[in-house]
């Protein structure tokens, strides 16, 4: 998950263009959002590699993809396509477009699983 999330990131960087389109147009400042998620993207990445750090990265990922859901609704209703990608000229119809909703609930829940608390290190637990 923490190398998905670093790489997501730095796609903001190297793509910001292609971020930029699913942004909402009524947001101020789209191009700075896009920068500051791929910089919340990679540090919270970056955050669940480290145990002391985990829990907090997982509930930073949670914060954001509730944060960044928006773009994702935007993208499905308003038909934004980004070319080059599955969600532009590959897919006519819109079905990827709307799946990206059900699988960010998804992963909102895969970044919630890391939130829980580690299992003790040290001797078995007593049966």
């Amino acid at each position: 998950m923490a190398v998905l999330y670093v790489l997501a990131g730095a796609m903001h960087f190297l793509a910001p263009g292609a971020y930029l389109r699913i942004v909402p147009p009524a947001l101020p400042g789209r191009l700075a959002a896009v920068y500051l998620s791929g910089i919340a993207e990679i540090a919270l990445g970056a955050g669940l590699l480290h145990p002391r750090t985990r829990r907090a990265a997982a509930w930073g990922l949670v914060g954001l993809l509730i944060a960044v859901f928006p773009a994702n609704v935007y993208m499905a209703t308003s038909g934004v396509a980004v070319p080059g990608t599955p969600i532009g000229t590959v897919d006519p119809s819109g079905a990827v477009r709307w799946a990206r909703l059900p699988a960010q609930i998804v992963l909102i829940g895969w970044a919630w699983w890391y939130t829980r608390p580690s299992p003790p290190v040290g001797p078995e637990t007593p049966r």
